[in-house]
């Protein structure tokens, strides 16, 4: 099987999906003759022609704007946000319109939508270029949420968000971009933080949207992470020599809940990880699932590990992020508890 980065992978589901279907589009920030700042979409303006791939204003609002007109009338736009730190410009069209076309036109209109967008840190890009924001959309009824983990879950969700009817958020960690991340490291090798590469099918495959997977299965405690945090808490639990049943959830709206609560049943404890802010990140919301579905089987308070509450820093960069020695402590102390 082959052996792709998360970029290839992506740009390997976009070439895919678009030579399936023609009403396929893919526009946004330099993502035509540029090939994207990350490559993702590299080569595709040359193979599918400048009607079906080009490049788009900097205006995030008018991306997003135009692309759920496109999809009310029989189009499949999947657009790229430079970077997530830029949608805010964007936010009403994907919550006032995408999210709600199907139910405001009582289902006449939907809206199959796929905005994708580099999330998260690792490239030192500072307070503009290195947030979190997917609480902010899972909170929205009518969007979907996916967050990858590696390059075969990465095309296969791809995939399956530009073929889904409704409009998918797209969060890709940019510290995978070129390989799974090493969890052991607290501080890059090199600013990506490069790593093995990872085993991608060629051709057409998905992986379901809202199906959690057990990355690494244990007794002693659930771990809940997505994205980067995935490696992080699978290099802490093996730091500290913890059986810990880490769950990469993938997609965090739909929530795979049955696994969660099947996992924390059976372990008696929760930790969360998440590189996003702890103050309403999404694992306040975790929390409270875990408690209101487990409550009789913990044996402990369900935890949660996250970046600091504060505008992202960029010198302490590596600090904020939760690395495996805070992941650590909060196992053990959870297990003490």
């Amino acid at each position: 099987m082959p052996r792709r980065t998360m970029i290839e992978a992506i740009r390997d589901a976009m070439d895919v999906s678009m030579a399936r279907d023609s009403q396929v589009i893919v526009f946004g920030e330099d993502v035509g003759f540029f090939g994207g700042v990350f490559r993702c979409t590299q080569g595709l303006q040359a193979k599918y022609g400048k009607s079906r791939c080009f490049d788009a204003p900097i205006s995030e609002a008018g991306i997003v704007g135009s692309a759920i007109g496109m999809a009310a009338y029989g189009l499949k736009p999947c657009v790229e946000v430079q970077f997530a730190d830029y949608v805010y410009p964007a936010y009403d069209q994907i919550v006032s319109e995408a999210a709600r076309l199907r139910y405001r036109s009582n289902g006449d209109f939907t809206c199959p939508i796929v905005v994708r967008m580099p999330t998260g840190g690792g490239i030192f890009g500072g307070q503009t270029h290195s947030q979190s924001p997917e609480a902010l959309f899972t909170h929205v009824s009518g969007l979907k949420v996916v967050v990858p983990s590696n390059p075969h879950d990465a095309k296969g969700l791809l995939i399956a968000a530009i073929e889904d009817p409704d409009p998918v958020i797209f969060l890709e960690p940019k510290r995978l971009y070129n390989g799974p991340f090493d969890g052991h490291h607290d501080r890059p090798v090199t600013p990506w933080s490069k790593h093995e590469l990872g085993e991608v099918a060629d051709g057409h495959y998905t992986v379901p949207l809202g199906k959690a997977v057990i990355r690494r299965p244990g007794a002693a405690v659930t771990v809940l992470a997505y994205g980067t945090m995935v490696y992080v808490a699978e290099a802490a639990a093996g730091e500290a020599g913890i059986d810990a049943e880490i769950i990469d959830l993938r997609t965090l709206l739909p929530l795979d809940l049955e696994t969660i609560v099947a996992s924390v049943k059976k372990t008696g404890r929760c930790v969360v990880v998440h590189e996003a802010t702890l103050t309403s990140g999404f694992g306040a919301e975790l929390s409270a699932l875990v408690q209101e579905n487990c409550f009789y089987h913990l044996e402990a308070p369900v935890a949660r590990v996250a970046g600091w509450d504060t505008p992202y820093p960029h010198a302490q960069e590596w600090d904020y992020f939760p690395g495996p020695a805070r992941v650590g402590r909060a196992l053990v102390e959870t297990l003490e508890a």
